[in-house]
């Protein structure tokens, strides 16, 4: 008889970037309740030691530090001080993003550029370089990159995001087979519309929302928590042998969202 698959983080440190709020708080506070010792980090302090005491006082452990992933001495620093702390890093969850620019992508400026890269992507490479070597160390690690269907299909007025999130995936696919020999496993995950405080743009605007809900065939974004089943999936045993892979969370919208379902059988 086949045993249940094994979700529970029990003894594992995981560091997640973007973490005090949204995707990236949620995440954290469900590895914490799996069992994992978590790293939160974003630019932050204040709002860190806000989330960190919550997962402390459902009695998990957390450890906030404030690090901006354009920095790499931040980025240098941050791992060194959770290694010494929790011991090494066994899981790394790429969440910290940007999007400083909405519209057509030839309005954009360089700088907008500029930034969205050196966050959303090269930011990525930053954390996974500093992490590795201590996941090597401990016999493997899980690597999990935060992407978006943006980076799969054209999102109107999200042009150097997709840009940034198609980087991404290529970037989760290159590591996943430099990285494999170390029993390192990289995967992303490509959530659509979730509703966050860094998507607000898009559903404060009621005539936004109603064309982006009318898309997704659940007719609605997700809540950042509904992310939470497929991250711990990533950061768990039971993922030993996925790796390369893209996780499309989108209610649908990517293989729906031109089919009428009135029509359905006409």
């Amino acid at each position: 008889m086949i045993a249940a698959p094994d979700f529970n983080l029990n003894g594992k440190v995981a560091l997640i970037t973007g973490a005090s709020r949204g995707i990236g708080q949620a995440i954290a506070e469900a590895y914490a309740a799996s069992g994992a010792r978590v790293v939160l980090s974003s630019r932050k302090q204040p709002d860190l030691d806000i989330i960190a005491g919550k997962i402390q006082a459902a009695g998990g452990d957390a450890l906030p530090l404030a690090a901006h992933t354009g920095d790499q001495a931040a980025i240098e620093n941050l791992v060194a001080k959770a290694s010494e702390v929790f011991g090494g890093i066994d899981v790394l969850v790429n969440n910290a993003g940007t999007n400083p620019h909405f519209g057509p992508i030839l309005s954009a400026e360089e700088s907008h550029w500029q930034k969205i890269l050196d966050v959303n992507l090269v930011g990525y490479f930053r954390m996974v370089k500093a992490c590795v070597g201590s996941m090597m160390h401990r016999g493997g690690g899980k690597i999990i990159n935060m992407a978006s269907i943006a980076g799969i299909k054209p999102q109107t007025g999200m042009g150097i995001y997709g840009v940034s999130k198609a980087g991404v995936l290529m970037l989760t696919q290159v590591l996943a087979v430099e990285l494999a020999e170390y029993n390192i496993q990289v995967n992303a995950i490509a959530p659509g519309f979730i509703k966050t405080r860094f998507s607000r743009v898009l559903w404060e605007n009621e005539d936004l929302h109603a064309a982006i809900t009318k898309m997704i065939p659940q007719h609605r974004m997700a809540e950042a928590g509904e992310l939470v089943g497929i991250a711990l999936y990533l950061a768990s045993q039971a993922s030993s042998f996925t790796t390369g892979s893209v996780f499309i969370i989108d209610g649908g919208q990517m293989v729906g969202h031109n089919i009428e379902l009135g029509q359905a059988g006409s």
